[in-house]
Protein backbone atom coordinates (compact mmCIF):
# COMPACT_ATOMS: atom_id res chain seq x y z
CA UNK A 1 0.00 0.00 0.00
CA UNK A 2 1.41 3.37 -0.99
CA UNK A 3 1.26 5.76 1.94
CA UNK A 4 1.17 9.48 1.17
CA UNK A 5 3.42 11.82 3.13
CA UNK A 6 1.38 14.49 4.89
CA UNK A 7 2.68 17.96 4.09
CA UNK A 8 3.14 21.09 6.18
CA UNK A 9 -0.13 22.68 7.18
CA UNK A 10 -1.92 19.42 7.83
CA UNK A 11 -3.09 19.37 11.48
CA UNK A 12 -1.90 15.78 12.06
CA UNK A 13 1.69 17.09 12.03
CA UNK A 14 1.03 19.31 15.06
CA UNK A 15 -0.67 16.74 17.31
CA UNK A 16 1.12 14.86 20.09
CA UNK A 17 1.25 11.14 19.32
CA UNK A 18 -0.10 8.38 21.53
CA UNK A 19 1.97 5.44 22.83
CA UNK A 20 1.80 2.31 20.72
CA UNK A 21 0.79 -1.07 22.16
CA UNK A 22 1.68 -4.57 20.95
CA UNK A 23 -1.93 -5.21 19.95
CA UNK A 24 -1.98 -2.37 17.39
CA UNK A 25 -3.72 -3.86 14.34
CA UNK A 26 -1.52 -4.48 11.30
CA UNK A 27 1.65 -3.14 12.92
CA UNK A 28 4.11 -5.24 10.88
CA UNK A 29 2.40 -4.21 7.62
CA UNK A 30 2.36 -0.57 8.70
CA UNK A 31 6.09 -0.65 9.46
CA UNK A 32 6.79 -2.23 6.04
CA UNK A 33 4.58 0.37 4.33
CA UNK A 34 6.35 3.20 6.18
CA UNK A 35 9.76 1.97 5.02
CA UNK A 36 8.41 1.74 1.46
CA UNK A 37 7.05 5.31 1.65
CA UNK A 38 10.36 6.56 3.08
CA UNK A 39 12.39 4.90 0.34
CA UNK A 40 10.03 6.10 -2.41
CA UNK A 41 10.35 9.67 -1.21
CA UNK A 42 14.14 9.29 -0.76
CA UNK A 43 14.13 10.08 2.94
CA UNK A 44 16.26 8.63 5.75
CA UNK A 45 13.50 8.76 8.36
CA UNK A 46 9.73 8.85 8.61
CA UNK A 47 7.49 9.31 11.65
CA UNK A 48 3.93 8.02 11.85
CA UNK A 49 2.38 11.53 11.97
CA UNK A 50 3.89 12.08 8.52
CA UNK A 51 1.64 9.33 7.17
CA UNK A 52 -1.39 10.58 9.07
CA UNK A 53 -1.20 8.49 12.23
CA UNK A 54 -0.58 10.02 15.63
CA UNK A 55 1.16 7.02 17.15
CA UNK A 56 4.69 6.86 18.55
CA UNK A 57 6.33 5.03 15.65
CA UNK A 58 9.40 6.00 13.61
CA UNK A 59 11.36 4.24 10.88
CA UNK A 60 14.94 5.20 10.03
CA UNK A 61 17.43 3.95 7.47
CA UNK A 62 20.46 6.23 7.75
CA UNK A 63 22.72 4.12 5.52
CA UNK A 64 22.26 6.37 2.42
CA UNK A 65 24.17 9.18 4.19
CA UNK A 66 26.94 6.92 5.57
CA UNK A 67 29.54 8.18 3.10
CA UNK A 68 29.36 11.62 4.72
CA UNK A 69 28.46 10.39 8.22
CA UNK A 70 30.10 7.02 9.02
CA UNK A 71 28.07 6.58 12.23
CA UNK A 72 25.04 6.08 9.97
CA UNK A 73 26.45 3.02 8.15
CA UNK A 74 24.09 0.08 8.36
CA UNK A 75 21.77 1.86 10.81
CA UNK A 76 18.20 0.78 10.14
CA UNK A 77 15.90 1.29 13.13
CA UNK A 78 12.22 0.83 13.88
CA UNK A 79 11.46 2.92 16.95
CA UNK A 80 8.31 2.30 18.96
CA UNK A 81 7.62 4.63 21.89
CA UNK A 82 11.14 6.14 21.71
CA UNK A 83 12.51 8.20 24.60
CA UNK A 84 15.48 10.54 24.26
CA UNK A 85 17.81 11.66 27.02
CA UNK A 86 20.22 14.48 26.21
CA UNK A 87 23.77 13.47 27.17
CA UNK A 88 25.59 16.55 25.90
CA UNK A 89 24.05 20.02 26.00
CA UNK A 90 26.39 21.52 23.39
CA UNK A 91 24.56 22.08 20.12
CA UNK A 92 25.89 21.80 16.60
CA UNK A 93 24.11 23.50 13.71
CA UNK A 94 23.60 21.53 10.49
CA UNK A 95 21.24 21.71 7.56
CA UNK A 96 18.04 19.65 7.80
CA UNK A 97 15.21 18.96 5.42
CA UNK A 98 11.93 17.11 5.87
CA UNK A 99 9.63 15.12 3.62
CA UNK A 100 6.70 17.11 5.05
CA UNK A 101 8.41 20.39 4.10
CA UNK A 102 9.41 19.71 0.47
CA UNK A 103 11.90 22.02 -1.18
CA UNK A 104 13.12 23.52 2.08
CA UNK A 105 16.17 23.07 4.25
CA UNK A 106 17.36 25.13 7.17
CA UNK A 107 20.26 25.16 9.61
CA UNK A 108 19.04 23.64 12.86
CA UNK A 109 20.92 23.49 16.19
CA UNK A 110 20.76 20.09 17.93
CA UNK A 111 22.81 18.18 20.48
CA UNK A 112 25.15 15.55 19.06
CA UNK A 113 25.02 12.94 21.82
CA UNK A 114 21.87 11.27 23.16
CA UNK A 115 20.68 8.14 24.91
CA UNK A 116 17.83 6.48 23.06
CA UNK A 117 15.46 3.97 24.62
CA UNK A 118 12.89 2.27 22.40
CA UNK A 119 11.01 -0.87 21.52
CA UNK A 120 11.53 -2.55 18.16
CA UNK A 121 8.75 -4.03 16.01
CA UNK A 122 8.83 -7.18 18.17
CA UNK A 123 8.48 -5.01 21.30
CA UNK A 124 11.98 -5.90 22.44
CA UNK A 125 13.58 -3.16 24.57
CA UNK A 126 16.71 -1.31 23.42
CA UNK A 127 18.90 1.28 25.12
CA UNK A 128 21.80 2.87 23.24
CA UNK A 129 23.97 5.98 23.22
CA UNK A 130 23.90 7.60 19.78
CA UNK A 131 26.09 10.39 18.45
CA UNK A 132 26.65 12.57 15.43
CA UNK A 133 24.31 12.81 12.48
CA UNK A 134 22.41 9.69 13.52
CA UNK A 135 21.49 11.46 16.77
CA UNK A 136 20.23 14.38 14.66
CA UNK A 137 18.03 12.09 12.54
CA UNK A 138 16.58 10.47 15.67
CA UNK A 139 15.83 13.85 17.28
CA UNK A 140 14.26 15.17 14.07
CA UNK A 141 11.95 12.16 13.72
CA UNK A 142 11.07 12.03 17.42
CA UNK A 143 10.13 15.74 17.27
CA UNK A 144 7.31 14.71 14.91
CA UNK A 145 5.87 12.57 17.70
CA UNK A 146 5.58 15.73 19.83
CA UNK A 147 3.92 17.76 17.08
CA UNK A 148 7.14 19.65 16.31
CA UNK A 149 8.87 20.36 13.01
CA UNK A 150 12.48 21.37 12.43
CA UNK A 151 11.35 24.89 11.57
CA UNK A 152 10.31 25.25 15.22
CA UNK A 153 14.05 25.25 16.05
CA UNK A 154 15.01 28.11 13.72
CA UNK A 155 14.88 31.82 14.47
CA UNK A 156 11.76 33.91 13.97
CA UNK A 157 13.62 35.90 11.33
CA UNK A 158 14.38 32.74 9.31
CA UNK A 159 10.74 31.65 9.60
CA UNK A 160 9.65 35.02 8.27
CA UNK A 161 12.08 34.70 5.36
CA UNK A 162 10.64 31.32 4.34
CA UNK A 163 7.00 32.25 5.03
CA UNK A 164 6.18 32.42 1.30
CA UNK A 165 7.57 28.92 0.70
CA UNK A 166 5.65 27.57 3.71
CA UNK A 167 2.48 29.19 2.39
CA UNK A 168 3.06 27.53 -1.00
CA UNK A 169 3.14 24.13 0.72
CA UNK A 170 -0.01 24.87 2.74
CA UNK A 171 -1.96 26.07 -0.30
CA UNK A 172 -0.85 23.19 -2.54
CA UNK A 173 1.40 25.18 -4.89
CA UNK A 174 4.44 23.07 -4.02
CA UNK A 175 4.78 19.92 -6.10
CA UNK A 176 6.40 16.73 -4.86
CA UNK A 177 7.67 13.60 -6.64
CA UNK A 178 6.11 11.20 -4.13
CA UNK A 179 2.56 10.51 -2.97
CA UNK A 180 1.53 13.38 -0.71
CA UNK A 181 -1.45 14.56 1.30
CA UNK A 182 -1.86 18.32 1.33
CA UNK A 183 -3.43 20.39 4.09
CA UNK A 184 -7.23 20.46 4.18
CA UNK A 185 -8.48 23.06 1.73
CA UNK A 186 -5.28 23.13 -0.33
CA UNK A 187 -5.85 23.43 -4.05
CA UNK A 188 -3.11 21.56 -5.90
CA UNK A 189 -1.94 23.44 -8.96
Amino acid sequence: MKLPVYLYGHPVLRAISEPLTADYPGLKELVADMYAAMYESEGVGLAAPQIGRNIRLVVIDADPVAESFPECAGRKLTLINPEIEILDGDKVTRSEGCLSLPGLSENVPRVEHIRLRWLDEDFKEHDEEISGFLARIVQHECDHLEGKLYIDHISNIRRQLIRGKLNNIVTGRTRVDYPAKYAPGAKRR
